[in-house]
């Protein structure tokens, strides 16, 4: 017999609003967030005193580009309900498109559903939603994805928060792609972009996390690594800030595989000339 599953400490709504502020950058969102917690907060008290509560719409739009943390506040904020007593267990499930969408007439409902009925008592997160829709319109089993997602909000509309995801550019296609959806996905949050000093804070966190420091040295010469980097299609934000980081710790190992008898110390300090080989800045 499948011995039971323990149920998930209780989470005080304080300690996450204090989580929320830790995280780097996102000073619109966070107070986006914010904002809605105490609305939330004022229409239990509502209900608590026995009075209707105003029409409010937990579904949200995340817009922005790859790495600014998307996922991150979409988890804290399923948690945020759950501590608010709106979800069940305020648990998150990634999806996209190929977990949505099938491959021959008839699939794409059943899988739909299957994605969302795990998603019940928390967050259904829909990561590039808005390839669900076609950029050239016609018949796409993405438009179906999203019929059968219209019906099982209405169906469960106290019981699930769904979370659109994408490039703010394409979001608006993807909400103007069903009546249905526009009526529910009434919020947006903007995810911009991590400045140079939030790509340094990130590696600073990632160093703290793994006993590594950075020189004083090294901390300026990330950050005009930062600012020249280019942010085209390929700038991933703070899985660029991680990528980073992750060079600077392989590029310190070799320099250590070559030194006599390092201390602890050199072996967790990260120097300059740690920064990645292409940042195109001497050492």
């Amino acid at each position: 017999a499948e011995l039971p599953t323990a149920e998930p400490e209780e989470e005080h709504l304080d300690d996450l609003l204090a989580e929320l502020a830790t995280l780097v950058g996102l000073e619109r969102v966070k107070h986006d967030v914010h904002s809605m917690v105490k609305l939330m907060q004022a229409v239990r008290l509502r209900e608590e005193a026995g009075l209707p509560a105003p029409p409010l719409s937990r579904h949200l739009v995340f817009a922005g580009n790859p790495g600014t943390g998307k996922t991150t506040v979409a988890r804290l904020y399923g948690r945020l309900l759950k501590a608010l007593g709106l979800l069940r267990r305020g648990h998150l499930v990634e999806v996209d498109r190929s977990a949505l969408v099938g491959e021959y007439v008839g699939h794409t409902g059943p899988r739909t559903a299957a994605a969302f009925n795990r998603a019940l008592g928390g967050v259904l997160f829909i990561d590039e939603a808005y390839s669900l829709v076609p950029e050239s319109g016609g018949h796409d089993f993405g438009l179906e994805a999203v019929a059968t997602l219209v019906k099982l909000m209405e169906d469960h509309r106290d019981d699930v928060v769904v979370i659109a995801a994408g490039y703010p550019a394409d979001m608006a296609r993807f909400i103007g792609s069903n009546p249905g959806l526009s009526s529910r996905f009434t919020r947006t949050l903007l995810f911009e972009d991590y400045s140079a000093a939030d790509l340094v804070a990130i590696v600073e966190h990632q160093a703290r996390e793994h006993r590594y420091a950075l020189t004083g040295p090294a901390r300026l010469r990330l950050l005009r690594h930062f600012e020249t980097l280019p942010r085209g299609a390929g700038f991933g934000n703070g899985r660029s800030a991680r990528q980073t980081f992750q060079e600077m710790t392989e590029r310190q190992a070799q320099r250590m595989a070559e030194a006599v008898t390092p201390t602890p110390d050199q072996l967790s300090t990260l120097e300059p000339a740690d920064l990645p080989a292409s940042s195109g800045i001497p050492t």
